[in-house]
């Protein structure tokens, strides 16, 4: 039998839409400006797990923007239907320009949901709240786009300094907040203490806070620094 020829013609990539569902509250007095803020939750969670584990911060005046990550992860042991899977917000196979690629993207979609909420609300400044995969993706967003950042908390993760390839003035105006389990073994704490040291050296409003007999989980003890750290910051809320 004859072989048969095979010949490709055609070969490229097309774009596959995926639906990514977000929430925005508000709380306080709603006639009288107030921050946005919006929330990255971490690797396999959904913005409804960390809406409850950030249920204290709700208690700020503000607008809330509770953001889904894109890529779900698939529920190997098929308990739960698809709108409950975790989800990631970015692709990491080890290699730093697909992690930089993926990050990019990631940081592309949130800027635009940011313009999209901006437009329907009174906002006087921003504030970025990002959890372990949420906080690098905190960190690269306010590096890559710093205009749309005033405020910065990024918990469990590293700030990534060196994407700012020694332009510090561009950050200048923004503070930031770093939270950090010392008991934390997925991810450890002295890097991002090294980095919050390196920022203050280029005179960046940065605060490094340990959590004795914390892990890398996000816990009631991370919302409580982040509402008195935002409170110095004039961000009014209610007891709680």
């Amino acid at each position: 039998m004859a072989a048969t020829n095979t010949e490709l013609i055609q070969s490229g990539k097309s774009s596959f839409k995926i639906e990514v569902p977000y929430k925005l509250f508000e709380t306080g007095e709603d006639k009288e400006p107030k921050p946005l803020i919006v929330y990255l939750h971490g690797f396999n969670q959904t913005e409804k797990s960390f809406r409850e584990d950030c249920r204290d911060l709700l208690n700020i005046h503000a607008y809330h923007l509770f953001i889904q990550a894109p890529y779900p992860i698939y529920d190997r042991r098929r308990e739960k239907p698809v709108a409950e899977w975790g989800r990631s917000w970015y692709l990491y196979d080890g290699s730093q320009e697909q992690f930089l690629l993926s990050m990019g993207h990631a940081s592309r979609f949130i800027e635009q949901l940011i313009e999209k909420t901006s437009n329907a609300i009174n906002s006087n400044r921003i504030a970025l709240i990002g959890y372990s995969m949420g906080g690098y993706l905190a960190g690269y967003h306010a590096i890559m786009r710093p205009d749309q950042v005033d405020d910065l908390v990024i918990c469990s993760a590293r700030y990534k300094s060196e994407l700012l390839e020694g332009d510090y003035k561009k950050i200048n105006h923004q503070c930031i907040l770093a939270l950090h389990g010392n008991a934390d073994k997925k991810v450890e704490s002295s890097p991002q203490r090294n980095e919050v040291e390196g920022l203050k050296e280029y005179g960046i409003d940065a605060t490094f806070i340990g959590l004795d007999d914390n892990t890398h989980n996000f816990s009631r003890a991370f919302t409580g620094e982040i509402l008195d750290w935002l409170n110095d910051r004039g961000y009014k809320h209610n007891p709680v």
